[in-house]
C-alpha cells in the first residue's frame, strides 16, 4: 500500500534557520542519527470507524498534499550560494506499512533506522489492524521535516480528516516560503539582532559546561537515564506557583544550577531548545522551527528564590535569542574562540517536550515527600555518538514528570547522572515548602 500525493509545485529554496540546526546537529551524531527521529500515535476517532486501509491511504495522501514539509528532502548541493538546499516536490508515494501489531512497538520499529534524507520522504506511516480496519495510525517524522510542535499540528490535522473528509481554508505557509522570508532584508536584521545577542555572551560564558574527563568512562560512552517522579511534579507545581513562574522556567533554573554545580561553575550557559512559534509566520507551520537559545544564569546568589528572580529576564533573552540563522552562531563562534584561545561551545542543553503547563500548589509536603518513594530511575538508551555533553529531556508521563538525562560519560560519570537526577528532585521538594539558603551553584 502507498500514500499517493499531487501538490501544486516544485520548488527549491535555501534551508530555513531551523532546518540548517537541525541538520547540524545530525551530521554531528551520525551514524546514530536515528537518535533525532520520533512519531506519534493516533487511534482512529469512534466517529471515524470503521476506516479501511484505502480510506486511511488516500486522507494521508490530503495531509501530505497540505503541508509541504512532508514532501520535502534534502540535497546536498550545492545550491546556489550554499548549499545544502531543500527540494519540494509536487507528486509521490510514500510506502505504508500494515501490521496488527502494537503501536508502540511498530512507532519504534519505524523509527529505528536513520532516514536516507535525500532518497527518503521525511514522514514513514504504519497503519495497524483490528478485524480488517485501521485502529491506529502511526507518522514517524525526519527532524529536517518537523519538530515536536508541528508533528503536533500535523496529527491535529490528520485527526480533522478523519473526521470530516476535508480540511478548511488555505494552506498554512511552507518551509519553502519561511526560507524566503528569513533570507530577506527583514529576516537580515531579526538574525544580526541575535547575533549581537550571542556573541556578547560568549565572550563571558565558561567555554564549556563540562571540561573534566570523568573516571572510567563506559563503552558505548553516551548513556541516558530517565527519572519519573510524581514527587517531582508536585514540587515544581508548588514552586512554580509561589514564585509566578512557568514551570518550564522554574526547570530550567535547576538544571543550570545544578549543571553548574557538577561542571565546577558559577556562571551556567544552557541551550534550551525553543519553539520559535511566537510570530505570526511560524504558529501553524509544520516544520522544524526549534533551535537552541542561550541561557545564562550567574550562580552566585544567596537562595533558590533569588536565582529563580535572575532566571525570569534570563530566559526571555535566550528565547528571543533561538530565532537566529545557525551559521551566525558558528562564525560568531569560531571568532570569539580563537579570540579567547579556546573552543566556545556550552555542550549543555535542555528540551522540555511537554506541550501543556499545568499549575496546581494544593499538595501538601506530606503528600509530595511520600511520593518520592514511587519514584523510578531506568537506563533507556546508550550509543556511540551524540552532539553533546549533557541533554536534558522534560516530559509528561504516566507515573508523573518525566526527566531524561542523555549524557557523555567521558564527561559525566553514569552514577554522576544518577545523583543529578535525584538531586534535581530533592531540590525541588525542598524549595517547594522551604527557603533553599545553602549555596546552589
Amino acid at each position: 500500500m502507498d500514500i499517493r500525493f499531487s501538490g501544486s509545485r516544485s520548488e527549491i529554496a535555501p534551508l530555513t534557520w531551523g532546518q540548517w540546526a537541525i541538520w547540524d546537529a545530525m551530521q554531528k551524531t551520525a551514524p546514530d542519527d536515528h537518535y533525532f527521529n520520533f512519531g506519534r500515535v493516533l487511534a482512529v476517532p469512534k466517529r471515524a470507524r470503521p476506516l479501511t486501509v484505502e480510506r486511511a491511504a488516500e486522507l494521508l495522501g490530503a495531509l501530505v498534499e497540505r503541508h509541504e514539509s512532508l514532501r520535502t528532502r534534502l540535497r546536498t548541493g550545492p545550491y546556489p550560494g550554499a548549499g545544502p538546499y531543500q527540494a519540494l516536490e509536487a507528486t509521490g508515494t510514500i510506502p505504508v506499512t500494515v501490521s496488527d501489531d502494537d503501536p508502540e512497538k511498530l512507532l519504534d520499529a519505524l523509527a529505528e533506522t536513520a532516514f536516507d534524507y535525500e532518497g527518503e520522504w521525511p514522514l514513514r506511516v504504519g497503519l495497524v489492524l483490528a478485524g480488517g480496519e485501521v485502529t491506529h495510525i502511526v507518522l514517524v517524522f525526519c527532524h529536517v521535516a518537523a519538530d515536536g510542535l508541528g508533528a503536533a499540528i500535523a496529527i491535529t490535522d490528520l485527526r480533522l480528516l478523519l473526521l470530516r473528509g476535508a480540511l478548511p481554508g488555505p494552506p498554512p505557509p511552507s518551509p519553502l516560503d519561511l526560507a524566503r522570508r528569513q533570507e530577506s532584508d527583514r529576516g537580515l536584521k531579526v538574525a544580526g539582532a541575535a547575533a549581537a545577542y550571542w556573541e556578547s555572551e560568549y565572550r563571558r560564558i565558561p567555554p564549556t559546561m563540562f571540561d573534566q574527563p570523568a573516571d572510567a568512562p563506559e563503552t558505548p560512552p553516551i548513556w541516558r537515564a530517565q527519572l519519573v517522579s510524581r514527587a517531582l511534579e508536585l514540587a515544581l507545581q508548588q514552586v512554580a506557583a509561589a514564585n509566578t513562574m512557568s514551570t518550564s522556567t522554574v526547570l530550567l533554573a535547576a538544571t543550570s544550577a545544578l549543571a553548574g554545580r557538577a561542571g565546577g561553575h558559577d556562571m551556567c550557559a544552557m541551550l534550551p531548545i525553543v519553539g520559535n512559534r511566537f510570530r505570526g509566520d511560524t504558529a501553524n507551520v509544520v516544520t522544524t522551527l526549534s533551535q537552541e537559545g542561550l541561557f545564562v544564569l550567574d550562580l552566585r546568589v544567596n537562595s533558590f528564590r533569588d536565582l529563580l528572580r535572575a532566571a525570569r529576564p534570563a530566559s526571555l533573552r535566550a528565547y528571543r535569542s533561538a530565532y537566529h540563522d545557525p551559521r551566525d552562531r558558528n562564525r560568531l563562534a569560531a571568532q570569539v574562540s580563537l579570540e579567547r584561545g579556546t573552543p566556545i561551545h556550552p555542550y549543555c542543553c535542555f528540551n522540555d517536550a511537554r506541550l501543556a503547563d499545568r499549575v496546581d500548589p494544593s499538595h501538601d509536603e506530606r503528600t509530595v515527600r511520600r511520593a518520592m518513594d514511587a519514584t523510578t530511575l531506568t537506563w533507556p538508551l546508550s550509543q556511540e555518538k551524540l552532539n553533546c555533553r549533557f541533554c536534558l529531556h522534560v516530559s509528561g508521563e504516566p507515573g508523573g514528570l518525566g526527566v531524561s538525562l542523555t549524557a557523555d560519560t567521558r564527561f559525566m560519570s553514569r552514577k554522576a547522572m544518577e545523583r543529578y537526577l535525584f538531586d534535581l528532585e530533592a531540590l525541588m521538594v525542598e524549595a517547594a515548602f522551604h527557603e533553599v539558603l545553602e549555596p546552589i551553584g
